[in-house]
């Protein structure tokens, strides 16, 4: 299985080795010659200190459905004009076939997700009764700039644009919640695969309006798997020694679910179910099991599928069959 997940990774050759960039311009205004290390860690400590207010959402007033496309303008305003146009695809189940109460599914794909990426997903929400809304993360597919071939800037060598970046996913997902409800969706779940899960479970960490969660593929910090996946080992070269990596988890501590899974116990019983892969190389299995663990010593109201596939290999039969029939009977019986 390790051997398929490394020939999935090699037919994708396009990876660039970025120059490695503290970023601070995307994080703050004012940065006065200061040691970008001091910068990164007041800023991270601020943002956990009062992550309410890192991942507010302003009033959203440009709402515009044509067809099956909605955009909006992203709350997060980035140097990429292209990218500022929050996006998502809207599968409105048919009104006879409609649960009560109204339900609809918030999708978040995987990195460097294709159009069509999830669009299943999407029409089996819609079989069980559900509406779907799957978003484009940023720099992706539209958003994503044309200079760009693959959506480098989400996670990138660049330390503030990554939590730029992250931040305004979560925020672009806390938006599409809004507008669910403002269409009169009662009940709402969410969806997330790989970096998908995390800004995801992000979002359920701070939006008391989705009542359950499908985490697909599980890891608690953002800088480890960076640091040590399969997937981001381009990145891993292009940080070099610029820093290490307890630093970087300080400095992406922000955009990392672990951290933020003592706020779930205070929001109330919200059903979570963690889909993981037992030969992991791009989210190493032992960071699945550290984030299983933190959950349950918080006792949350968690449940944890395990498949015997790999992080690549769960889009492929039969355990992409599995995985669709995890995710639906889950969201069906708890929306």
């Amino acid at each position: 299985m390790h051997g398929r997940e490394r020939a999935h990774h090699e037919r994708d050759n396009n990876r660039l080795v970025r120059p490695f960039d503290w970023g601070l311009s995307f994080i703050s205004d004012h940065v006065n010659g200061n040691d970008p290390r001091e910068v990164l860690r007041d800023f991270s400590r601020e943002a956990m200190t009062h992550s309410e207010n890192f991942y507010a959402l302003p009033e959203i007033s440009d709402f515009d459905l044509s067809g099956d496309q909605l955009t909006w303008t992203s709350a997060i305003h980035t140097p990429d004009a292209v990218n500022n146009l929050a996006r998502g695809r809207f599968f409105p189940v048919e009104p006879r076939k409609a649960r009560q109460p109204r339900t609809a599914v918030v999708v978040l794909p995987q990195w460097n997700a294709q159009p069509d990426s999830h669009v299943e997903a999407c029409r089996i929400f819609n079989f069980i009764g559900m509406s779907a809304l799957r978003l484009t993360l940023p720099y992706h597919e539209q958003r994503r700039p044309a200079e760009l071939e693959r959506a480098d800037h989400l996670v990138s060598t660049n330390v503030g644009r990554t939590i730029q970046s992250m931040r305004q996913a979560v925020l672009d997902t806390r938006a599409a919640v809004r507008w669910l409800k403002q269409r009169g969706y009662q009940r709402i779940g969410i969806l997330g695969t790989s970096v998908g899960s995390c800004i995801a479970f992000l979002a359920f960490a701070h939006e008391p309006d989705i009542n359950a969660g499908t985490f697909n593929h599980v890891s608690g910090y953002v800088a480890d798997v960076a640091w040590r996946g399969l997937s981001t080992k381009h990145l891993r070269e292009g940080f070099g020694n610029h820093l290490t990596l307890d630093e970087l988890r300080e400095f992406w501590t922000p955009i990392s679910p672990v951290p933020f899974i003592s706020r779930l116990s205070k929001m109330g019983p919200r059903p979570m179910r963690f889909i993981a892969a037992r030969y992991d190389l791009t989210f190493p299995i032992d960071l699945t099991h550290d984030t299983i663990a933190e959950a349950r010593r918080h006792q949350l109201p968690l449940d944890v599928v395990w498949l015997s596939c790999g992080h690549y290999t769960m889009a492929a039969m039969p355990w992409k069959a599995i995985d669709a029939w995890k995710i639906a009977t889950f969201m069906r019986k708890h929306l």
